[in-house]
């Protein structure tokens, strides 16, 4: 996540457990289905990819109703559909996590429990805290004290439970954090997306990054992606899929790497739009800055040695000779030589006592 330090924007593919579904339509392995969807990622220039680590029976109690659109998926029990995608387990992503090194796009994974937070640690730069487990203080507690950076989602919440848990965070570990907004809404209609949420986040938490966890559906031009960016989303999370047409779990409001390549070039151009923000002339403004702007002109003839005074001046475009804020040091000066009516006045035109 150095591009964060660095200024630059961050694009997350949430592959979550996407792969196996991608690996029963394509007839491969799980981890095949997984290589491949990070294979894509990185094909797409998309900078990070995240996994989901769990096992249903630490996470879900089995009578847990679910909170989706179960026309999209229609298990309607947490267990049960946590239980269709919690295979793998250590050496599976560590595998994942070789692989990813190899093609240059950074590993790492949502822990939903603490045996799964102890083993990822020594495979990620970076812990993901989920939404679902913004009020498990101890358990923010227990990731935040590995020390590493920490992202956070903050779906659903309040600003008093946003400021406990990075309290909690602060009391273990001084690593940069990242605070993402979120809305706990699969898929979330545009006029829940409530962006100006990251303004908010970015004004009243100055001291963390800020970024985004995305689950609108993606639209052609960014619209969401680009709007979140210009409030101050830094890092853009969202899940991730190779075929948007799959029904069930998180395929249906997910990029795939068409859209994550459509976004990354939407900001490319949004940084270039943007600019640096200095508040200075750019090189480009030079010819208009100087044929656009006023000089200082003689109001008709002037004679040398004359003493000159406001009423034989006036103010015309060029800049090219004395500005017009100048103004009081030129009145009071002598003309060095017959001056003509209409003449950009110039240093070497006058004389000074």
């Amino acid at each position: 996540m150095n591009n964060l330090s660095e200024g630059r924007f961050v694009l997350i593919a949430e592959i979550g457990v996407n792969y196996y579904d991608i690996a029963g339509v394509r007839g491969i392995s799980n981890i095949e289905a997984a290589k491949l969807m990070v294979q894509e990622a990185a094909r797409a220039g998309i900078h990070a990819v995240k996994f989901q680590t769990y096992k249903a029976e630490t996470l879900a109690a089995k009578d847990s109703p679910y909170y989706w659109d179960i026309t999209e998926e229609p298990t309607r029990s947490q267990y049960e559909l946590f239980r269709k995608f919690d295979s793998f387990g250590y050496d599976e992503y560590r595998e994942l996590k070789d692989y990813s090194d190899e093609l240059g796009i950074e590993f790492l994974s949502t822990a939903f429990d603490f045996e799964s937070a102890d083993y990822l640690d020594e495979l990620m730069n970076v812990y993901k805290i989920s939404s679902s487990d913004l009020s498990n203080i101890p358990f923010i507690e227990y990731q935040a004290k590995k020390n590493k950076p920490i992202l956070l989602s903050v779906g659903a919440s309040n600003e008093d439970e946003i400021e406990r848990a990075l309290d909690a965070i602060r009391r273990n570990t001084d690593a940069p954090v990242t605070l993402l907004h979120c809305v706990l809404e699969y898929p979330t209609p545009l006029e829940d997306a409530n962006l100006l949420k990251i303004a908010t986040l970015k004004q009243r938490f100055p001291d963390v990054y800020i970024g985004y966890s995305d689950h609108t559906k993606p639209t052609d031009d960014c619209d969401v992606i680009k709007c979140a960016y210009n409030l101050g989303a830094q890092l853009v999370e969202k899940h991730y899929t190779l075929d948007k047409t799959l029904k069930g779990n998180d395929h249906y409001h997910a990029m795939d790497p068409e859209d994550a390549a459509r976004i990354l070039a939407a900001i490319d151009r949004m940084d270039m739009i943007r600019g640096r923000g200095e508040l200075k002339c750019l090189k480009t403004e030079g010819a208009a800055r100087s044929n656009a702007r006023r000089s200082i002109v003689s109001a008709g003839h002037i004679s040398a040695g004359e003493l000159i005074t406001e009423s034989m001046l006036t103010f015309k475009r060029p800049g090219t000779g004395i500005s017009p804020d100048k103004i009081d040091r030129v009145i009071g000066s002598r003309a060095a030589f017959d001056i003509e009516d209409d003449t950009i006045i110039q240093e070497n035109m006058l004389i000074y006592d």
